[in-house]
């Protein structure tokens, strides 16, 4: 799950945005080659093997193409991580329109758990990257959005009366980042076994902070 940091940062340093945006099919089509040969690196290769002589060889593409749309490695990253961060962003806006804060919440942990399993070694070295990179503005949008969906279905009828609910939204993206990127770290597989103890920890969490006010 993305970064809980939420105090917006300068905007990223242009080398790390696309030098060219795809407008025609054909350009799309070679982005999006680039793109997955380079998750497709990080995954075999590791980050030793994550050059930009190999993912462009990968695509089947010469480096000069690569840096028509990429200025260096790491804008391809930051592309990377924004491409794969796409899925769960629309989990997020699916769950901002969840009628019960039972279905939003599954929702939610549902999307994490996805995010780190369906692809493990991808997910792990991009949190990775995503931690070295100055993306600030970026996790403070996807962090801000995320937390405002919590706070939303924590307003719903069937949810727990919490005192704090910016408070407990909080907690709740820490448990549920840890849990899942803990999982990630120690190579974990079994999505469905890990999505029920996530799910069981912010239960608890909520039913213990419902009770003690």
């Amino acid at each position: 799950m993305p970064s809980t940091r939420t105090t917006r940062a300068a905007r990223r340093p242009a080398a790390l945005d696309a030098r060219k945006q795809p407008v025609q099919r054909r350009s799309a089509a070679t982005v999006e080659a680039i793109l997955e040969a380079a998750a497709r690196i990080l995954e075999s290769a590791g980050l030793g093997g994550y050059t930009t002589n190999a993912i462009a060889a990968r695509a089947g593409v010469s480096v000069g193409s690569l840096y028509q749309y990429f200025p260096n490695r790491d804008a391809l990253t930051a592309a990377l991580i924004e491409r794969e961060s796409a899925p769960l962003l629309a989990e997020v806006e699916a769950a901002a329109a969840a009628s019960s804060c039972e279905a939003g919440l599954r929702m939610l942990i549902r999307a994490a758990v996805a995010h780190q399993m369906q692809r493990p070694e991808l997910a792990r070295l991009l949190d990775f990257e995503e931690r070295r990179l100055p993306l600030g503005e970026r996790d403070a949008r996807v962090s801000e959005r995320i937390h405002a969906t919590l706070v939303q279905v924590f307003g719903l009828a069937d949810a727990p009366r919490l005192s704090d609910r910016p408070t407990a939204a909080y907690d709740v993206i820490a448990i549920v980042r840890g849990t899942v990127d803990a999982a990630g770290e120690r190579g974990e597989t079994d999505a469905d076994a890990l999505e029920a103890r996530v799910t069981r920890a912010v239960i608890g969490y909520l039913l213990w902070t419902e009770h003690t006010g």
